[in-house]
C-alpha cells in the first residue's frame, strides 16, 4: 500500500495528503502524518502542484497577497460589515464543520452524505490535546492494520503447510496404491507360473505313462507274433512310443521377456491377442524412456518393423515365451 492511501485511510483528504508528502520531502507516513496534524487549519496554496517547490509556492503567494493589500481596491467597493461571511461548509446530514470542498468531497465519499451548505462558523484548529489524541488513535490503527496483516500472513502460510502436508499424504497414498498393485501382481504371476508347472509335470507323467501303455501293447503284440510262427512278419503292427502324441495346447498367455539396453532385463506375461505395441509401451512405463527405439529378436534374427507392432504375439510367433532385445532406432 502506498504512502498516500495509507494516510487517505486515516481520514486525511488526498490533496493535502500529497502536499504532506511533498512539504516533508516524501521521507515517508510519520513526517507527513506530523505535518498534517500540526498544520490542519492552514489552507493549501492552489497552485502548489505546478512543479514548485512548496516553499517557494508559499513565498510567492505570500508576496502576492501583500501586493494585493497594498493595492487600492479597483471597484472601490468594500464588503459590508454587517454582512455575514462563509467561513467554512457544513455538511446538514450530521453536522460537521468542513474547512473546504476536498473535505467536502472526501467526506461525501466517506459517509455518503450529499447535502452541504456554507456556515459562518469557524472550524477550529485543533488543540495539543486533540493532537496527541488524533496521533494516538492513527497509531492504533496503524497498530490494528499490522496486526492484521500478520494474521493475514500466518493464515496464508498455515493454509499453504496444510497444502503440502496434504499433497504429500496424497503423493504417500497414490505409491502405497501403487506398490500394493504391484505387488499383487507379482502374486498372480507366481501363481500362474506354479500353475504352468503343475501342467506341465502332469503332462510328463502322462506321457511316461502312454509310452509304458505302449510299450507293454508292443510286448504284448510281439510275444503273440512269436507264438504263431506261420504268420506274415509284415502283418504286424510296431507301435512306436513316438506315435502317441500329446494333443496341442491353445496358449493364452506368453511370457515376455525384454533385454534393455544397459544389460537389464525386464519380465511380463502379456495375453497372446496383445499387439507387440503393448510391449513396447510396457517398457517406456518402467524406464521412463522417450527416445525411439526397437524390438528384435534373435533365436531367429528378426529386427521389427513398424507394421509388425499393431499384430499380435501369436501371429509374431512370441508364444508361449519369448526373448526380445532393445535397440536403437535406425536413423
Amino acid at each position: 500500500m502506498s504512502d498516500v492511501q495509507t494516510l487517505m485511510d486515516m481520514g486525511f483528504a488526498r490533496e493535502r495528503v500529497e502536499y504532506a508528502l511533498q512539504v516533508t520531502s516524501n521521507k515517508g507516513v510519520e513526517p507527513a502524518m506530523e505535518w498534517l496534524l500540526a498544520h490542519g487549519d492552514e489552507e493549501i496554496p492552489a497552485n502548489w502542484n505546478s512543479g514548485e517547490s512548496p516553499a517557494s509556492t508559499e513565498n510567492r503567494q505570500t508576496s502576492g497577497e501583500d501586493a494585493a493589500a497594498a493595492a487600492p481596491s479597483s471597484s472601490g467597493a468594500e464588503p459590508s460589515a454587517g454582512s455575514p461571511v462563509a467561513k467554512s461548509l457544513k455538511c446538514d446530514d450530521c453536522g460537521k464543520v468542513l474547512k473546504d470542498h476536498t473535505e467536502v468531497e472526501y467526506h461525501a465519499a466517506k459517509t455518503g452524505h450529499s447535502n452541504f451548505s456554507e456556515s459562518t462558523e469557524e472550524k477550529k484548529a485543533l488543540t495539543e490535546e486533540e493532537k496527541k489524541a488524533q496521533l494516538a488513535l492513527i497509531e492504533e490503527k496503524l497498530k490494528q492494520k499490522r496486526v492484521e496483516r500478520e494474521e493475514r500472513e500466518k493464515a496464508d502460510a498455515l493454509e499453504r503447510e496444510k497444502n503440502r502436508i496434504r499433497s504429500g499424504k496424497d503423493m504417500a497414498e497414490a505409491k502405497r496404491r501403487m506398490e500394493e498393485l504391484e505387488m499383487k501382481k507379482i502374486v498372480e504371476q507366481r501363481k500362474r507360473e506354479k500353475e504352468e508347472e503343475k501342467a506341465a509335470r502332469d503332462r510328463v507323467r502322462a506321457q511316461i505313462e502312454a509310452d509304458k501303455a505302449a510299450r507293454k501293447a508292443r510286448e504284448q503284440k510281439e510275444s503273440a507274433v512269436s507264438s504263431e510262427p506261420t504268420a506274415s512278419v509284415s502283418s504286424t503292427t510296431v507301435t512306436s512310443p513316438s506315435a502317441v502324441k500329446s494333443p496341442p495346447r491353445d496358449y493364452t498367455e506368453t511370457r515376455i521377456q525384454v533385454r534393455l539396453q544397459d544389460g537389464s532385463t525386464l519380465q511380463e506375461t502379456f495375453n497372446v491377442k496383445e499387439q507387440l505395441s503393448a510391449v513396447r509401451l510396457f517398457i517406456q512405463v518402467k524406464t521412463g524412456i522417450e527416445t525411439p527405439f526397437s524390438l528384435m529378436t534373435t533365436f531367429p534374427r528378426k529386427l521389427f518393423a513398424e507394421d509388425d507392432y499393431e499384430k499380435p504375439l501369436e501371429v509374431l510367433g512370441l508364444v508361449p515365451s519369448a526373448v526380445i532385445t532393445m535397440t536403437k532406432t535406425a536413423a
